[in-house]
């Protein structure tokens, strides 16, 4: 069984809505140094997470292509394959991804967050009809058990 305390928590308690946009205070502090590598950090992962950025760096990959195609090697052009290309390109493909990934979170979050509100309310609303309704009722039996007995 819950304690009164448990209980009272329960009651005050509102639901907050805490988005990815938030998550920076976490990681690097709520200070001026922590505000300032936040920003340098989104701004970069901007920047290389772009599908424009992810177009240039196939094209600086490429540019090295055609010396680890004459090679002849098949080590050396797949070494070109997974540490050029792959690393070059999919790092900000893989970027972009989460991206969408967070805003997708983000707006689950935010109807999540609505609905809780809601459910939240409703229950806070429903907890002061029960109260009241148990206000009534013990008034009542009150009133019942003063009154005499009509037994026959």
């Amino acid at each position: 069984m819950q304690n009164e305390a448990d209980i009272t928590k329960s009651r005050t308690h509102k639901p907050k809505l805490v988005l990815s946009q938030q998550g920076h205070i976490m990681v690097h502090g709520d200070n001026p140094i922590g505000r300032f590598n936040a920003r340098v950090a989104v701004g970069i992962t901007k920047a290389v997470g772009s599908m424009w950025c992810a177009y240039a760096f196939a094209l600086l990959a490429l540019i090295s292509f055609p010396a680890a195609i004459s090679t002849g090697s098949p080590i050396v052009i797949v070494a070109w394959i997974a540490q050029t290309f792959l690393q070059l390109v999919l790092l900000p493909i893989i970027i972009v991804g989460q991206n969408v990934q967070a805003a997708a979170s983000d707006a689950r979050a935010e109807g999540d967050h609505e609905t809780l509100m809601a459910i939240h309310t409703l229950a806070a609303e429903i907890h002061q009809i029960d109260e009241r309704h148990s206000r009534i009722l013990k008034l009542l039996e009150d009133r019942t058990s003063h009154l005499p007995s009509s037994s026959g």
